[in-house]
């Protein structure tokens, strides 16, 4: 009787250090598990970008691709080039504390004859990813965008051209409408800088490759060699939100 009271006894006092490490060896794992989690995910954010850039063309039939408009030497007074202008977003997600993962989407309009209406848009989305350096609250980066979209091309001009067919018909065109689909390889450069640990501005300068078909066709094959014009370059500025550290 007398040793199953002094086993007890002893098991009363030691119980509470027992169980004070089995605290401590759980917490540990615990800890353990959450830094590889905040190792391998280490934030995510996503925002709202204005954008404005400067589009050209060598050349005006490929800006219209239509040779409905008219004659050869109408054509070539066409205007090949102009600023546009646009909004668009993004929500990415930060691995490994530098690198950006997610997907984008924006919609440019580049305006050609503001007093007839005429105008050049593009929509386009996809996946993008870019490696940043995370050097305190200020964080450039480097990446590309890859996915696709439409461009429109309207063109509404101020006198209707006189088109002639093989058999001497006239026919007068008022307007020009198309829509070529593409897809697209985007390279660009940026910075971030952190106002807060939840809010970043953000600056960025693309250069948009499009590439699709010269007509209006939507069957068919789309080929890198079938770069569409015009593009050139966008410089975008921006606010995001989330968790930035």
């Amino acid at each position: 009787m007398k040793r199953k009271l002094v086993i007890l006894i002893v098991l009363v006092f030691l119980s509470p250090g027992l169980y004070a490490r089995g605290q401590e060896n759980t917490a540990s794992g615990v800890n353990e598990n959450s830094r590889r989690g905040s190792f391998l995910f280490s934030g995510f954010s996503g925002g709202m970008l204005l954008h404005g850039g400067y589009l050209f063309s060598d050349d005006p039939t490929k800006v219209f691709s239509n040779t409905g408009l008219g004659s050869p030497e109408y054509v070539m007074k066409l205007p090949r080039s102009g600023f546009c202008y646009g909004l668009g977003g993004t929500l990415r997600v930060h691995l490994l504390n530098f690198i950006h993962l997610g997907a984008e989407g924006y919609v440019s309009n580049m305006v050609i004859s503001g007093g007839t209406g005429s105008n050049v848009r593009t929509a386009w989305g996809g996946a993008m990813c870019d490696i940043y350096l995370p050097w305190g609250r200020v964080r450039p980066l480097a990446g590309a965008g890859i996915g696709g979209g439409a461009m429109k091309r309207l063109f509404v001009p101020d006198q209707s051209p006189v088109a002639y067919g093989d058999s001497g018909s006239e026919t007068n065109y008022n307007a020009s409408y198309i829509k070529t689909p593409f897809f697209y390889l985007d390279p660009y450069v940026g910075v971030e800088i952190g106002l807060t640990d939840h809010i970043a501005l953000t600056l960025k300068l693309d250069y948009m490759l499009p590439f699709g078909r010269t007509d209006s066709n939507l069957a068919g094959n789309v080929r890198w060699s079938n770069f569409m014009t015009p593009s050139g370059p966008r410089l975008y500025i921006g606010v995001l939100f989330g968790k930035m550290k």
